[in-house]
């Protein structure tokens, strides 16, 4: 049955009306009704003023047209400006380098000077050098009775590689050196037929192998180790090792270093002297460690540390402790003009047969080997600058060494047979000795093409055990020039100065009887000078004069020098 559409309208109204009185009679309650909707912005036209308004104005002029013509009229000037030019900056000509060089000179007393280097790139990083000298000499010095000829040959080969954290070098070497006892004593009388049957010669061989190693970025910052062996003519043999490491660490700012060292030495002296009290073998050893603080404040630099070392006699197994203060400090009082510095230091040093006569070549093979102990060593000076080109350096200092190592002639012992005992050598003897020294220094670099040096040292001696400091002199001083003559042409000269100095000596009171002396040797002068010229990047020659006062001063005791020196030859520069 389907209900009409007119009863069916009214059934909904009466529903609806029903329901919405039902519902007015129940009260609303506290409700909180939010709506969402999403958000519709909307723009409304803008109102635009006119770029030209219209002006409603009851006085209304009228414009009246303007006309007007150029008339140009040329003007006369005779001012012609001149370009610009830039101001050229005078540039240093760039200096070709060269991987190998060769030189070869001769002089009188048939000199001969002879160097090679070359150095051979592997890769990048890493290089292979090779190193030969050679200086000899075929004497001739007047009114010496003894051949007096000398040479020494060294040759070097090294190896070193380098990249961003690390590098290392290692090298081998080789030496001969050729020396004569030819200071025959002037006080003794020996007659001819004896001289002719004495063989002066000493030669020295030598062989070194040794390595460094250094870290960039590391507490291990660099290691070292070497060894060396030394013999000679005569049967003497020496075994030197050394190595050291150092470490750095950073505390709070503070930078701490410590040094690790160890030396080891062992010989044979071939002979012993008459009348001498040490053994012909010796060995020690010796290892040290050197931590040190160094502080930085502004202009204030302190170097605190101390060293401590264990000295080993292997041969009659007596061993030592030393403990040596390390102290420096320095202070910017007026800049790079005036800096105030002090130091105390000391140091345990090994002496050895190699470094010895290096020192004195015409040393016997009956030498004494020990090590020197400095308790200290206290300085204080001032260095800086007097102008930009005027530096200077000013030191006073007190030393004090126990077992300190001098040379003296040695007594004549013609008995023996031996080629170095006609009082003809030096052998050397143990003293403490306090120096107080004085040292003064000043650079000069007047411009780019001249350069000036000088420096003196005063020295005054306190020996205990021994009648005078022999052979060091009382004062010493140094003249250093180099001058660029112009662009090809240079030129250098250099002035030693060596005070007087004390020697011991014999003196016969009878035919078979000789009496200990002091002898003075005089100071001395040594003038030497050089010249060159360059023709190219890679082809010089220069001249060498040495000695040019000519006077045969002695620096060692009935050992003149030879007299004026001269030198003459040729460097050439290449690569492969």
């Amino acid at each position: 049955m389907q209900i009409p559409s007119v009863k069916r309208s009214l059934f909904l109204f009466t529903f609806l009306v029903s329901g919405f009185v039902f519902a007015q009679d129940k009260p609303l309650g506290g409700e909180t009704v939010i709506v969402v909707k999403p958000y519709t912005p909307s723009v409304n036209d803008a109102f635009k003023i006119k770029e030209t308004p219209n002006v409603n104005d009851s006085v209304n002029l009228e414009k009246k047209p303007v006309k007007y013509s150029i008339f140009s009229v040329p003007v006369a000037s005779t001012f012609t400006p001149s370009k610009g030019r830039a101001t050229q900056v005078e540039k240093a000509k760039r200096v070709k380098l060269f991987n190998n060089y060769a030189t070869l000179g001769f002089g009188t007393y048939s000199n001969v000077l002879a160097e090679f280097y070359s150095n051979f790139e592997v890769n990048r990083s890493d290089n292979f050098g090779v190193f030969l000298t050679h200086n000899s000499s075929q004497g001739g010095i007047e009114d010496v009775r003894l051949k007096d000829s000398f040479y020494n040959t060294e040759l070097n080969l090294n190896y070193n590689s380098r990249n961003r954290k690390s590098s290392w070098n290692t090298e081998v070497g080789l030496e001969h050196r050729l020396f004569n006892w030819y200071g025959l004593p002037e006080a003794i009388s020996i007659p001819d037929d004896v001289v002719r049957q004495i063989d002066p010669a000493q030669n020295y061989f030598s062989a070194f192998a040794g390595g460094e190693l250094e870290l960039y970025d590391s507490f291990f910052e660099r290691a070292s180790v070497g060894y060396r062996f030394m013999g000679d003519s005569y049967s003497s043999a020496e075994h030197h090792f050394q190595t050291d490491a150092t470490f750095e660490v950073n505390i709070a700012g503070e930078l701490i270093t410590t040094t690790i060292t160890g030396d080891i030495v062992n010989g044979n002296m071939g002979r012993i002297y008459p009348n001498t009290a040490h053994d012909e073998d010796y060995g020690f050893f010796n290892a040290g460690i050197n931590p040190s603080l160094l502080i930085l404040r502004d202009d204030l630099t302190l170097d605190l540390g101390v060293a401590l070392f264990y000295s080993l006699n292997t041969e009659n197994s007596k061993n030592s402790i030393y403990l040596y203060p390390r102290v420096t400090a320095s202070y910017r009082l007026g800049g790079e003009y005036f800096i105030p510095y002090a130091g105390l230091e000391g140091d345990l040093k090994q002496n050895t047969y190699y470094q010895l006569s290096k020192e004195n070549p015409f040393v016997s093979p009956t030498l004494d080997i020990q090590p020197t102990d400095m308790p200290y060593n206290t300085y204080l000076g001032a260095k800086g600058k007097l102008s930009n080109s005027i530096a200077y350096n000013l030191r006073g200092s007190y030393k004090k060494e126990f077992n300190r190592s001098l040379f003296y002639k040695n007594p004549y012992a013609a008995e023996e047979g031996e080629n170095y005992a006609y009082e003809n050598s030096f052998g050397n003897i143990f003293a403490d000795l306090s120096t107080l020294s004085i040292f003064g220094e000043l650079n000069v670099d007047v411009n780019r093409n001249f350069r000036l040096g000088m420096n003196a040292a005063y020295f005054s001696y306190s020996v205990d055990g021994q009648a005078e400091a022999w052979n060091l002199p009382d004062f010493k001083a140094t003249i250093l020039a180099d001058y660029q003559i112009t662009e090809k042409w240079y030129a250098g000269a250099n002035v030693f100065f060596v005070g007087e100095r004390k020697d011991f000596g014999s003196f016969p009171s009878s035919s078979t009887q000789f009496t200990p002396r002091v002898v003075t040797l005089d100071s001395y002068v040594d003038l030497n000078a050089n010249l060159g010229y360059r023709f190219n990047d890679q082809l010089s020659i220069f001249a060498r004069g040495n000695n040019l006062l000519g006077k045969n001063y002695e620096k060692w005791q009935d050992f003149p020098v030879q007299g004026i020196q001269v030198l003459a030859g040729a460097t050439y520069k290449f690569d492969w």
